[in-house]
């Protein structure tokens, strides 16, 4: 029954992540594919730099909504601890690797602290913290989302209060998000990754 409830629950959480807002509203608003424009990322800091504060944030809530979304639903499935993270796990494969618009999404950020801030909160809220602060310091989004990654699983290992199963599951997410961030890493090495506030030309 245990394989079924994983299986039930990374297809549901697949199908919601696989959603992706900011290719909505960037062909609504200036009918365009956002994962052609700026950074070719289909996510909220991309959407801010070729649509601005108003999409950009919308985009972050609602991409945030489908891990929230993806976790809440498996409860209702009657599934409960780890095996609901394999569900906001799979929100975040499905806005990375998205089955409705060819496999091309974003890097599931914003996905991500949906997942975190419903399972494992307080780490998630320490590390949000800090990632906010090396954001409004260093103007780089790039660099607060890597530390919100790398942070929240060691803070999670740190407070001891959590089943070693969701240690495990927010250590892949946080390496799978490291992983989806390497050309970021290798631009802020070189000192070449834009800042938050450099917009981008929208092209024909």
């Amino acid at each position: 029954m245990e394989f079924v409830n994983i299986i039930v629950v990374s297809i549901i959480g697949y199908l919601i992540g696989s959603i992706s807002f900011s290719y909505q509203i960037a062909k609504k608003i200036k009918k365009i594919d956002i994962r052609t424009q700026g950074s070719g990322n289909a996510g909220a800091t991309n959407t801010l730099r070729l649509l601005g504060w108003g999409p950009a944030i919308t985009v972050l809530l609602l991409d945030a909504s489908k891990g929230i979304v993806a976790v809440l639903l498996s409860y209702l499935v009657g599934v409960e601890g780890w095996i609901a993270f394999i569900a906001g796990l799979f929100a975040i494969i499905g806005h990375n690797w998205p089955v409705y618009y060819g496999f091309r999404g974003g890097k599931g950020v914003a996905t991500t602290i949906g997942v975190f801030a419903i399972l494992v909160f307080i780490p998630a809220l320490i590390s949000g913290i800090v990632a906010i602060l090396t954001i409004a310091i260093s103007r780089y989004v790039s660099l607060g989302s890597l530390i919100f990654m790398f942070l929240t699983p060691v803070l999670t290992l740190i407070f001891g209060d959590y089943d070693t199963n969701y240690i495990i599951l927010a250590t892949i997410i946080g390496l799978l998000s490291l992983w989806r961030h390497r050309q970021n890493i290798q631009r802020l090495v070189k000192g070449t990754e834009s800042k938050l506030g450099q917009k981008k030309e929208v092209t024909s």
